[in-house]
């Protein structure tokens, strides 16, 4: 008979050690308290169908627009008298530029005032008070700044995918925390194969004349558009492409947030579309997602946010406290569950106990 309490002791210890499941909730339910959460300056979004733009990334630059750029020479030898004109300075179309003496004989020599042919910004002067003038040098160059080009180098297999009229969202590391919004104008008409990209040339509108040439670019390119799908700020997004997850505002207890798994389809500069895991009205965190996965249980027990929740007492895991359970134990405090699985090993010890029984009966009608 020695095998059937082996057994019974197995089958006690294991369902000693199934928690009880009555009221549980994930375990990476992260509660914070009011001052929890404007320390992590929590902020959430509404998950909603949207409209969902489809793009390609790419790399590039900023260039001068096409005819917005002339240079100040002189047609006469002579030698510079004035040069009013400096770097990075505003000059009109027709305000001099350089005042040039001329090598005519005279008394005093001939001047010549060298006009800006265009509005803009002076560059490169490569002229100063006094020094001798030749025909054939370029004393300076206007940029017209009021527009731009911005040229993105799209890899060859992605540039099919580009046409005239398309949009994109370009963004500039020496401008932070502007946007700027282009059109394609052009692709290029050769590819350049020592880096495998075709030329895309954006038409940039520039105020305030913060986009210069030869500044560094990125370019989030919209080709297409799906309606109706989720998606939510890549912000709120954790995790690496093998186990992506978010955290939702709990429905229930407030300032609660819980680790969510996502499957993500497509990405952009600004958005993550969401197959699977989000339902309509939850809130996800975009902004201090990343310090929950530090804040541990946070800083209130399920137990204290559930009682504040509903005005009553919970046990420890979250369950319901029944009548019985309410009443105080004078040898000790039953931790939640801790009931559960003392009822549940005594029906296994009497479950045992009929088997052996059985057995018994059984091994007595054999002999």
């Amino acid at each position: 008979m020695k095998p059937f309490y082996l057994i019974s002791a197995l089958v006690i210890l294991a369902i000693w050690s199934i928690p009880s499941a009555q009221g549980s909730r994930p375990n990476h339910t992260v509660i914070l308290d009011e001052t929890g959460v404007k320390n992590l300056r929590i902020e959430t979004q509404l998950v909603e169908e949207t409209t969902f733009e489809e793009s390609i990334f790419a790399l590039g630059e900023i260039a001068v627009y096409p005819g917005r750029r002339a240079v100040i020479s002189s047609r006469i030898p002579g030698r510079a008298l004035e040069v009013p004109m400096k770097n990075d300075h505003s000059i009109e179309k027709g305000e001099t530029a350089v005042l040039v003496e001329s090598r005519q004989p005279g008394n005093p020599p001939p001047t010549i005032a060298l006009q800006s042919p265009i509005s803009g910004l002076v560059n490169n002067v490569q002229i100063a008070t006094g020094e001798p003038i030749d025909p054939d040098k370029v004393l300076a160059e206007v940029l017209d700044l009021a527009e731009v080009y911005a040229i993105a180098r799209v890899p060859q297999h992605l540039a099919g995918q580009l046409k005239r009229g398309q949009t994109a969202r370009i963004s500039v590391p020496a401008v932070p925390g502007r946007t700027f919004d282009a059109d394609l104008e052009h692709l290029g008409a050769v590819a350049d194969a020592q880096s495998d990209t075709v030329e895309a040339a954006f038409h940039v509108n520039n105020p305030g004349l913060a986009l210069r040439p030869g500044m560094r670019a990125e370019f989030s390119i919209v080709i297409g558009k799906k309606v109706g799908v989720f998606s939510i700020p890549r912000s709120a997004l954790q995790g690496d492409a093998s186990n992506r997850f978010v955290y939702v505002k709990d429905f229930e207890i407030p300032n609660a947030f819980v680790k969510t798994p996502v499957t993500v389809g497509s990405l952009n500069d600004r958005s993550a579309e969401i197959v699977t895991g989000l339902l309509p009205a939850d809130e996800v965190v975009t902004h201090g997602g990343y310090s929950l996965a530090f804040a541990g249980g946070g800083t209130l027990s399920l137990k204290e946010a559930l009682d504040a929740a509903h005005g009553h007492e919970h046990a420890e895991d979250g369950s319901e406290l029944t009548q019985q359970s309410k009443k105080p134990s004078a040898s000790s405090v039953i931790e939640g569950g801790a009931q559960s699985r003392f009822w549940m090993g005594v029906s296994a010890i009497l479950f045992v106990l009929l088997l052996i029984v059985a057995a018994r009966r059984k091994s007595s009608h054999v002999e």
